[in-house]
């Protein structure tokens, strides 16, 4: 007998129940509290993970109640054809699981599914009640569709000789104010790893993306290059308009520097300098927008080159500081977002009514290098946005359009906390480690603001469930060379198993494998690949340069003996400051099918494993049990409040992540996703 009639799961990516639990008892999450105290939990607040732990898997079992190695997302990539290639694994084409939201539909409620980055888009129902927002990536609602233009900072000075943009020049927080001796509008190459790698969209794969852990990756993901766009400041000339005689002007350099907007720097009614004013043109009679010192803008319309079209697009803007002199000015742009795009929503019409009824979608934002000025002033206040359209576009759609169920999901905490949680206890020459917990009580009431706009439905017959697909740890030990969502060569290499090819010219190691010397690869999270006769094969070139198909190296006949060393390899190998180990266990595939993430399903490692507790990436790599430093944890969260769930009711079951999608079938009346794996959790369920 349905007990719950209207759902809504709000899920908060990497949101740490072990912090959650830290910052409620210290009074700084009052909505949190509210649903704590008016539903079932643990009293750790605990989701036991499934594996490996990282975005896309995590959600799918959220969604379907099945294991990764049932419903076949096994990690953050996917095997795009053979070991050469991988491919990003949000696609619902690929899951082999039935999602929850499917059922809900065919029950004849009307469900929408809210960037849900496991296997939510393309809608995987055909129903007329299954409504479907994007999920095509992380971040946030179409950032993999309509952003055209990155983010940057702007570095105006009277210093500054020339007008330049400089793609991928920042590489660290550091901007310098002189500027000297550069080519008028030289363009720098852009900055690829780990950023560049999740834009691409073919659905083939693509190389295999090998990792340094020490720039790419998780292990990078803080230090993606940025992009700087340095202008001159001048008096201000030739303005058809008349300005201010001590109004001073630089050029916004935009689309990399292919579109240019006048600026001005003027006083203020204290007579010092202390706003920016933007205009299209200098024949504008009235700027775009007027930005003051400190001041975070948002949906600034304008515009943005998209190839050899203009596109209409939205972007925020900051500016970071103004001398009071006139002769500096920093500023924060957000990456642009094209208005008219609506190919990931279904029914696209419910594009329009957003933009009409609540705003546009906003940009997202991945600046930080540890930084807390980029992190904070900048990035966070990004997310602020994102966080404020989601959470007002989810409230208008639950209050007008008769929706009775709700997945949802919010990114901002996972890339705030990828900026920073490695120097968490430590801080950096720049950032001190009072500075990075200041920022992580920003992310985690940043949380209960967002939450806070939905606990008014509880008074309104709604059952509502917080819940993360991982959290994230401050390693103790840091990174040693294995784990990753790519492929992490470093130990491997070590250990003989993986070569890389070698420049003939220069006699340099290439990032490049070498596949008549690899025995195996550790490619995608927690997989490691034997490279199999008759099973792998690989496109090489021959002496002559023409291109040849070549067999994988080990027999098959001679895989288990194979396997057995690789795992005492890895067994073997010790930190060489501590003397432990940094593997935690490794199986054969067979024997991983304990863990969810193995069996017989033919996309998993021939040997998984994870890194021992200290030892992880902040996430991917570890167990969803790992604690780090500063309270830090790897797991998941879980809240049920509202009808279906007890109130005021803490238990001491281990709730799995494979039994959220069955518990909320069962508050709901409605039979269990077809491949469920997961058991409804009757303990915190009202009789």
């Amino acid at each position: 007998m349905a007990k719950a009639s209207k759902v809504a799961v709000l899920g908060i990516d990497a949101m740490d129940p072990r912090l959650t639990r830290k910052y409620v008892d210290m009074g700084i999450m009052p909505n949190t509290k509210k649903i704590i105290e008016a539903g079932s939990c643990r009293h750790d607040l605990m989701l036991l993970g499934s594996l490996p732990t990282v975005t896309p898997p995590q959600w799918t079992t959220l969604a379907t109640g099945a294991h990764p190695q049932t419903h076949g997302i096994t990690a953050f990539y996917r095997q795009g054809g053979d070991l050469d290639k991988v491919a990003l694994n949000f696609d619902s084409t690929n899951c082999k699981a039935e999602q929850l939201w499917n059922v809900t539909a065919e029950a004849g409620k009307k469900t929408i599914v809210w960037h849900w980055p496991g296997s939510a888009w393309p809608p995987s129902s055909d129903s007329e009640n299954l409504h479907v927002v994007d999920g095509t990536s992380p971040g946030g609602v179409n950032m993999s569709s309509a952003q055209i233009d990155g983010e940057y900072i702007v570095m105006a000075a009277e210093t500054v000789e020339v007008i330049e943009y400089r793609s991928g020049a920042m590489t660290d927080a550091k901007v310098p104010c002189v500027v000297t001796g550069l080519g008028e509008e030289k363009k720098a190459k852009k900055g690829g790893g780990l950023n560049d790698l999740m834009q691409r969209k073919s659905d083939e794969g693509f190389p295999l993306y090998i990792v340094n852990p020490n720039k790419d990756g998780q292990g990078g993901s803080h230090m993606i290059p940025a992009d700087i766009a340095f202008s001159s400041i001048k008096p201000a000339t030739k303005w058809a308009n008349e300005v201010p005689a001590d109004a001073k002007e630089f050029v916004l350099l935009l689309s990399g520097g292919l579109l240019r907007r006048p600026c001005l720097v003027l006083k203020g009614e204290n007579g010092v300098y202390d706003h920016v004013a933007i205009y299209k043109n200098k024949k504008a009679a009235e700027p775009m927008v007027v930005i003051k010192n400190r001041e975070y803008v948002r949906d600034i319309v304008d515009e943005s080159l998209k190839g050899d079209d203009v596109k209409t697009v939205t972007r925020d803007m900051r500016v970071l500081e103004i001398a009071e002199d006139g002769s500096k000015v920093r500023m924060f742009v957000s990456a642009s977002m094209d208005i008219s795009m609506d190919s990931f929503w279904h029914p696209q019409s419910l594009y329009k009514e957003i933009v009409e009824n609540v705003g546009y979608p906003s940009p997202c934002s991945t600046l930080g290098f540890g930084d807390f000025e980029l992190i904070y002033d900048c990035m966070h206040q990004c997310w602020e946005h994102v966080g404020d359209f989601q959470a007002d576009s989810l409230v208008y759609l639950m209050e007008n359009n008769g929706y009775e169920v709700v997945f949802s999901h919010f990114h901002a905490p996972d890339l705030q906390k990828h900026m920073f949680i490695r120097n968490l206890a430590k801080g950096t020459e720049n950032t001190t480690a009072e500075q990075y917990e200041f920022i992580m009580q920003a992310i985690y009431t940043q949380i209960d603001r967002y939450l806070g706009k939905f606990v008014h439905f509880l008074d309104q017959g709604w059952t509502l469930v917080v819940t993360s697909d991982h959290a994230q740890v401050c390693p103790k030990h840091g990174l040693r060379g294995l784990g990753d969502t790519g492929c992490n060569i470093q130990i491997m290499e070590e250990l003989g198993y993986t070569v890389r090819a070698v420049n003939p010219e220069t006699g340099k190691k290439r990032r490049a494998m070498d596949w008549t010397k690899t025995t195996a690869v550790a490619n995608r999270e927690m997989h490691i690949y034997v490279n199999l006769k008759g099973r792998n094969q690989h496109k090489v070139k021959d002496a002559d340069g023409n291109e040849v198909i070549i067999d994988g190296l080990i027999d098959p006949a001679d895989q288990y003996e194979f396997e057995e060393q690789l795992i005492t390899d890895l067994y073997n190998i010790k930190d060489k400051e501590t003397g432990k180990r940094i593997i935690a266990w490794a199986l054969r595939r067979k024997d991983a099918a304990v863990m969810g993430l193995g069996g017989d399903y033919p996309d998993c490692g021939d040997v998984i494993y994870c890194m021992a507790e200290g030892y992880e990436h902040d996430h991917d790599d570890s167990m969803p049990t790992a604690l780090g430093e500063c309270d830090t944890s790897a797991g998941p969260i879980f809240i049920g409040a509202g009808p279906g769930f007890k109130a005021g009711f803490e238990t001491t079951r281990m709730i799995e992540q494979i039994d959220v999608a069955p518990t909320l079938a069962a508050i709901m009346g409605l039979r269990m996703p077809a491949d469920c794996d997961g058991a409804v959790v009757h303990q915190i369920i009202e009789m």
